[in-house]
């Protein structure tokens, strides 16, 4: 089933639950998240960053639409941090059912401007908008983010959702895309997450959800997260997985025999991120 954001996300924040993010990078990741959603009866959301689809190319799309239509659990396609109209009306020409305009280094006037163009034209074709206010920090990730993290400010936001209209809010709160180092522990700011969401009624996105405690990030679904990008457990555990096999292995070529193992690695972090963030079993909601 083929969803935008906003009515996945609707279902998700009446009853206290908040649907992962995976970033896809290749048809093996693709196939592996959504065979493991559709056993575990959970929706999910595939997003492709415009890097990503730089590589994968255009025709990548209609496998994750094909995979969507064909699939009982619902899905939404999402365009994660397109920076112009360009990359938003190539994700909407290409079928994506949601699209993310990240102005966020932008001044706080212009941020609202193209945020508020982006939702005009996406919007009139039923495409969802998500936008940044704040920055998220990064731990040497292409998704981008800053040095330093500036946390979102809570009448800021009010004004910012108000004058653009847009469907979901990502907000700053002490993420950062990327691996953290091993002798760093994440901590999410969870005061002002109950302040936003005080103020705020729609949901919020949470960035580089990959690293933070899982006791953070289930907590943070009780106060409006909606949706967690996930990209570098995934493709860690990915990518790890087939340099042990091949230097296991060096005369090993068919994918039958290569890609199994890595993509049964990525079924298990899936299974765990559903865990914490409630999503199992969740997409009977939508029957």
């Amino acid at each position: 089933m083929l969803y935008n954001m906003k009515d996945l996300l609707k279902v998700a924040k009446e009853n206290k639950f908040a649907v992962p993010a995976f970033n896809i990078c290749s048809y093996d990741m693709l196939k592996a998240i959504m065979e493991e959603v559709e056993e575990q009866n959970a929706p999910v959301i595939f997003e492709i960053h415009p890097d990503e689809i730089a590589y994968l190319k255009d025709e990548f799309v209609a496998s994750v639409r094909e995979f969507a239509l064909r699939s009982a659990v619902p899905v939404v396609i999402h365009l994660d941090h397109g920076g112009s109209i360009y990359d938003v009306m190539r994700a909407i020409r290409n079928g994506y059912t949601s699209v993310m305009i990240d102005a966020s280094l932008e001044s706080y006037e212009k941020n609202v401007e193209i945020t508020k163009k982006i939702v005009e034209l996406a919007h009139e074709v039923n495409v969802s908008v998500e936008a940044e206010l704040g920055t998220i920090g990064n731990n040497g990730s292409y998704e981008g983010g800053s040095d330093q993290i500036i946390y979102t400010d809570p009448e800021q936001a009010i004004d910012f959702v108000e004058q653009t209209g847009i469907d979901t809010l990502a907000i700053a709160i002490g993420t950062a895309h990327g691996l953290y180092p091993k002798d760093f522990t994440p901590k999410l700011n969870m005061e002002l997450l109950k302040e936003l969401n005080d103020k705020i009624d729609i949901p919020f996105v949470l960035h580089g959800g990959s690293g933070n405690p899982d006791h953070e990030v289930s907590e943070s679904v009780k106060y409006g997260i909606g949706k967690v990008n996930l990209s570098s457990d995934l493709k860690s555990v990915f990518f790890n997985e087939i340099r042990k096999i091949l230097l296991e292995n060096p005369t090993m070529y068919e994918p039958g025999e290569i890609f199994p193992i890595p993509n049964e690695k990525v079924k298990e972090v899936v299974r765990h991120k559903l865990q914490v963030l409630n999503t199992v079993g969740k997409a009977e909601l939508y029957n």
